[in-house]
Order: structure tokens, then C-alpha cells, then sequence
């Protein structure tokens, strides 16, 4: 995924998805005094004027997570509308990365294979049922 097309009003967002080798992914629950404080979402961030997607997402995870994404591949891109914003989200799947995950903004977080943390960011429920075809693909035979 190359540069955002910016429209107004629409923020873009850089949302990474760790895949551990068995299919476990780590999600993060929102910290108070965000918006949806408590509901739980794959960890990423805004996208800084003229930031590129990919680097976005290695400095949240920096910023968020203290861990340094290697690669990662463009997975899908979502809009959403909440009540505070209209978010443009690049989701990226990265099974790469240096370091362990640690709570550097104060959120907790958790690595999930069956998804038993709730509530979950409305955005992210529709994804689910598309990222199990991911994390349990069958090789072909």
C-alpha cells in the first residue's frame, strides 16, 4: 500500500496485526481517556503528514508496544465512522518483529487465538471471520 489519498475529515491509520507461527494475534485494550477507553483493537496509530503507511505502523509500535516491526504485508483497508472520527484503517500483517510487546501507554493487551476479550472495537468485529482464513489457511495439497 503506497501513499493515503487524503479526503477531509478522514484520518488515516496504520493498525498492525502480530501473528505469532501458530495464529495467535496481539491485541491491545485502549487506554483511559481515548475514545472506546477499554474495548479492545489491534494496536496501531495516525498517520503523520507525509508518513508513509508501513513506517507509521513501525513507529507506533515503537511508540505503543516497544517493539520494532521487520516486515509486515498489506492486508486489507477498512473505513469506519465512530462518533468522534472517520477513520481510513491499513491493516498489515506482521509475523516479524524484534523484541517482546510491553505496555509503554499503560494499556493492557494479550495475545488471542479464539478472541475471548471483550468488548471489541466495532471496526475490528467484521474483520475477525477474514483473519482466520489468514491465521488457519490450509497449505494446499
Amino acid at each position: 500500500m503506497s501513499e493515503p489519498v487524503k479526503k477531509a475529515g478522514i484520518v488515516d491509520v496504520a493498525v498492525g496485526i502480530l501473528m505469532r507461527p501458530n495464529g495467535d494475534v496481539l491485541l491491545g485494550q485502549r487506554p483511559e481517556g481515548k475514545p472506546y477507553a477499554g474495548y479492545w483493537e489491534f494496536p496501531g496509530g495516525k498517520v503523520e503528514p507525509g508518513e508513509d503507511i508501513f513506517h507509521a505502523l513501525q513507529r507506533e509500535f515503537v511508540e505503543e508496544l516497544g517493539i520494532k516491526v521487520l516486515s509486515a504485508e498489506p492486508w486489507c483497508c477498512v473505513e469506519h465512522v465512530y462518533e468522534h472520527a472517520h477513520v481510513r484503517l491499513y491493516f498489515y500483517i506482521s509475523r516479524e518483529w524484534d523484541g517482546e510487546p510491553q505496555s509503554l501507554e499503560g494499556q493492557a493487551f494479550a495475545w488471542q487465538g479464539a478472541y475471548a476479550v471483550s468488548p471489541l472495537l466495532p471496526a475490528t468485529i467484521p474483520l475477525l471471520g477474514w483473519l482466520d482464513k489468514v491465521r488457519y489457511a490450509q497449505p494446499d495439497a
